[in-house]
């Protein structure tokens, strides 16, 4: 199997600092002052949906025809929610050589010139000797992103609403800080070279999110006022049990912005026991799971929009 992170789990009150303990008590006093968090538009039902759709295409690794096939449900979804895909081709360079790669980004604008970022992955991982699918370990993510597209509609903020869908997040052979993230990697220097890095203010990364039995903890490399805000309004919606207070290291796509110093929060469930395996498949995997992620979010947007409006 191979290991894309590198793996802790202790109790939380281990890690939290004073700093933190601060962000959090500061995220609950605006929760209570604007309302209780409420369950969002999304819906489960179309989610799953989703991830059958992506899941019949078969395994979906860089390059394939299987992505591409993925690819096209994707842009016609988005479509379909009122919003105009970009393509962002790239060659990936792996250890197999040069593949062709393919970003997905979609946004709703808002009157602020600042973008808050909804993430994840829309490939699978290579397995030689069996059939991986990968329900929860790609098809979660992609579908997860398609509903909030849905979702948000008709919710107002200030600043742009991006949906990037990445394309090769996968190891091709090891996962190694060169082969894994081509698509986060990417993303993260075109901006840099178009000038746009600076306006992004906001990366929300979601991956292997569809477990039935959902138990995320917080990563602990990421921005702490973006976790805060989205563990207290997933703890005010009543899934305490699905927002663990426990804390991980997992090295995900969050990782390529935070080192060109982006806020960005990875939202996993790495308790996984299909990760990676033949098992990965429909039967282990809810959209009431991805529901819940949404409702969390979706709840959090309006807060995260704020702040990023207030330049905090």
């Amino acid at each position: 199997m191979t290991q894309k992170v590198r793996r802790t789990s202790r109790p939380l009150f281990l890690f939290l600092t004073a700093g933190l303990l601060a962000l959090t008590a500061i995220a609950a006093i605006e929760i209570a002052q604007s309302g209780a968090a409420k369950a969002s538009p999304f819906v489960a039902n179309r989610a799953q949906a989703d991830m059958k759709a992506m899941v019949d295409f078969g395994p979906r690794p860089a390059g394939s025809a299987a992505i591409e096939k993925t690819r096209t449900y994707i842009i016609a979804e988005l479509k379909k929610a009122g919003l105009k895909p970009e393509l962002d081709e790239f060659a990936g360079s792996t250890p197999h050589g040069k593949i062709r790669m393919i970003n997905i980004r979609a946004v709703r604008p808002g009157t602020r010139p600042a973008t808050i970022v909804l993430s994840g992955h829309y490939d699978t991982k290579i397995f030689s000797d069996f059939k991986f699918v990968g329900a929860s370990d790609g098809a979660s993510s992609a579908a997860w992103l398609l509903e909030m597209a849905r979702a948000t509609a008709n919710l107002k903020l200030d600043n742009d609403l991006e949906f990037l869908f990445f394309d090769g997040e996968e190891a091709v052979v090891e996962w190694t800080d060169t082969d894994s993230r081509y698509g986060s990697r990417y993303d993260v220097e075109r901006r840099m070279k178009a000038g746009t890095l600076q306006q992004l203010k906001a990366l929300i990364l979601v991956d292997m999110i569809g477990d039935k039995n959902l138990n995320i903890k917080r990563e602990e490399q990421s921005t702490d006022w973006l976790t805060a805000i989205i563990w207290n309004n997933a703890h005010a919606l009543g899934y305490n049990r699905e927002f663990a207070n426990e804390s991980q290291v997992v090295e995900d796509d969050h990782l390529p912005y935070l080192s060109a110093r982006v806020p960005a929060a990875d939202i996993i469930d790495f308790d996984y026991p299909d990760w990676h395996r033949q098992s990965d498949t429909l039967d282990k995997v809810s959209g009431d799971s991805l529901k819940k992620v949404g409702d969390a979010v979706y709840a959090s947007l309006p807060e995260i929009d704020r702040r990023v409006s207030a330049g905090r």
